[in-house]
């Protein structure tokens, strides 16, 4: 598959204001690179998510100007936007094993101009871990909140503030908890009225649900 073969949507920036994403986990090195290096004639910022260090080290050896994000497992290439103005979203976690999406939907928004601010480990295992940064959202206009196991942290949340809160339900956990689902299921049958979920270690959708809520916000 060539870069022409993939069908890039140059226009996404024009038609939506996002730049376009690509997804890095079933492609290989060789497409990567091709898509990477069209988007770079186009001149347009090129972000690839959901890229292992092996695959992001074999794309930089190919394309040198190629930055790689690895905690987000992400890559991009071009000179991400300068932010100016104070965190708009942040990006909560409830254990250090949702990084790397919380990671992925950080980097998506920075991507766009957005700045964010990341408090990780904040599950609810630890209640007073939440608690303790409620004072430190009061200034956010949206809330993304990353979470595996049984998936509490985004109900929690929206209990307690009154901003639109995205829950990203994390493939991680025991048992039933392992690949998301129990996540994705709690955070879909939540009792707090609002709350929006988007699919399984979705960091990059939630990223964009909140840039689509800024975008309307500034209307």
């Amino acid at each position: 598959m060539t870069a022409q073969e993939s069908r890039l949507d140059l226009e996404r920036r024009h038609r939506l204001g996002m730049v376009e994403a690509v997804w890095g986990e079933h492609k290989s090195v060789d497409q990567i690179v091709a898509i990477l290096l069209a988007m770079q004639a186009a001149g347009e910022l090129a972000l690839v998510t959901r890229v292992d260090a092996d695959k992001a080290a074999a794309v930089q050896q190919r394309c040198p100007d190629v930055q790689v994000h690895g905690q987000a497992a992400c890559l991009t290439l071009g000179e991400l936007p300068e932010i100016w103005q104070a965190a708009q979203v942040a990006v909560l976690s409830g254990g250090t094993s949702d990084r790397r999406v919380a990671e992925e939907a950080s980097l998506a928004l920075s991507v766009h101009g957005v700045s964010t601010a990341c408090f990780l480990d904040v599950g609810v295992a630890g209640l007073h871990r939440l608690l303790g940064v409620l004072p430190e959202l009061t200034t956010m206009s949206v809330l993304i909140a990353c979470a595996g196991m049984e998936g509490a942290l985004p109900t929690v949340l929206a209990g307690l503030v009154p901003q639109p809160v995205i829950g990203v339900p994390v493939s991680v956990g025991y048992g039933v908890s392992s690949g998301g689902r129990a996540a994705l299921d709690g955070m879909l049958a939540s009792c707090a009225p609002g709350l929006s979920v988007v699919n399984i270690d979705n960091g990059y959708g939630a990223a964009m649900a909140a840039l689509r809520i800024l975008k309307g916000a500034a209307v």
